[in-house]
């Protein structure tokens, strides 16, 4: 591989890390478009930005201590018992939450995958496992293998559905024999699922159906990426095991989501036509970014549904690192994927944005895969 630095002098960034990049490239952050964060292009809704500036006297009130109006609409936004509903100062604290009181002896997580439930894990002292899916079948779970890694002493499973990096998803009826598995075992299963509202279908990937059925699911999700508020931190989880929400909620701060998150969250998850919107989008967009893929002789995209795609550099004098400077000189940031554990190879993701800015990137792709 030829490198443009060696490997050990190389910067490391996240898709949230533009500050970084502005400073090591010496590029205004105003002229890069952000590739690498898997924020909806759109903004925040102009509605609830209209919305929000009317009512910025929420502030100078304590939010009600049980959330109940928001939870009254995340329920119905998600079609489940609003007594199963919890909310956070984004999906991390509920994730962190989660974690630390499940206190697994033995987690086993399903990866490539964001490394913060490795992290949270890590400080409850257990056990972690990692099993990866496969490049060989476009990460693809094979549901017989996983349950076969499903050690004697493993009680928890967690996954990211549809997973970041990867964009591939696990449907109902794999879902479904999953937690069935894991409830013979006594294994507490949580899903994340931040991209579940850009999948082509969420009816056939969302876990919200089970929800009711098994009380060892929890399923999390967030306003950051959809949304496109991920500075309002605004999270919720869902989980019909009352005992351990009844725990959760006693080591969470009061009023840990302040008054503006929770006014927020009701605007947003009641504005059809942004939903809408946002959907024509990613779902047009995605599509017409995977047909130009197919076409670079050099770049392999996997089936996608999260609204990032995944690809592999297929060109021997090419490296991730490269791939990733390239666009970035040209103030297009994507992620460089080294980082990610257990996605050996060379690949890069990108989120899909605005169609101008992703015709640009396509282009610029084109110059060194095609």
């Amino acid at each position: 591989m030829s490198n443009s630095k060696n490997p050990q002098e190389r910067p490391a960034f996240h898709g949230s890390d533009i500050e970084e990049i502005e400073r090591y490239y010496r590029i205004p952050k105003e002229q890069i478009v952000k590739f690498g964060a898997n924020v909806n292009p759109l903004g925040l809704s102009e509605t609830v930005k209209k919305s929000l500036a009317k009512n910025l006297d929420v502030i100078t009130r304590y939010p009600d201590r049980d959330y109940k109006s928001l939870r009254k609409v995340i329920a119905k936004y998600c079609q489940v018992d609003m007594e199963y509903v919890v909310t956070g100062n984004g999906s991390t604290e509920l994730i962190s939450l989660l974690i630390s009181q499940k206190n697994a002896r033995h987690a086993l997580v399903i990866g490539p995958t964001y490394s913060e439930y490795e992290r949270e894990l890590s400080l409850t002292g257990g056990r972690i496992s990692n099993y990866y899916l496969q490049e060989s079948v476009d990460f693809k779970l094979n549901l017989e293998d996983l349950e076969q890694s499903l050690e004697q002493d493993v009680d928890f499973l967690i996954f990211c559905n549809p997973n970041n990096p990867t964009s591939s998803a696990l449907k109902h009826n794999e879902l479904k024999n999953i937690l069935e598995a894991c409830r013979k075992r006594g294994i507490f299963v949580m899903i994340d699922e931040t991209y579940v509202e850009f999948a082509p279908s969420i009816g056939e990937i969302t876990a919200m159906p089970f929800i009711a059925a098994y009380d060892n699911l929890m399923v999390i999700r967030g306003v950051s990426k959809f949304f496109a508020a991920p500075g309002l931190r605004l999270g919720y989880g869902v989980t019909s095991n009352q005992e351990f929400l009844t725990t959760l909620k006693k080591h969470q701060n009061p009023w840990s989501l302040n008054s503006l998150g929770a006014f927020a969250g009701e605007l947003m998850l009641k504005d059809a036509v942004y939903i809408q919107e946002t959907r024509r989008l990613i779902l047009s967009e995605r599509n017409r970014c995977l047909r130009t893929l197919e076409t670079f002789r050099y770049a392999k995209a996997y089936p996608a549904l999260g609204n990032f795609i995944l690809v592999k550099i297929q060109k021997d004098s090419l490296d991730s690192f490269t791939v990733f400077e390239h666009a970035v000189r040209k103030g297009l940031m994507i992620r460089d994927c080294s980082s990610f554990e257990g996605l050996p190879g060379e690949y890069v993701r990108f989120c899909i944005m605005k169609p101008e800015d992703n015709t640009r990137l396509l282009a610029c792709l084109k110059e060194l895969l095609a």
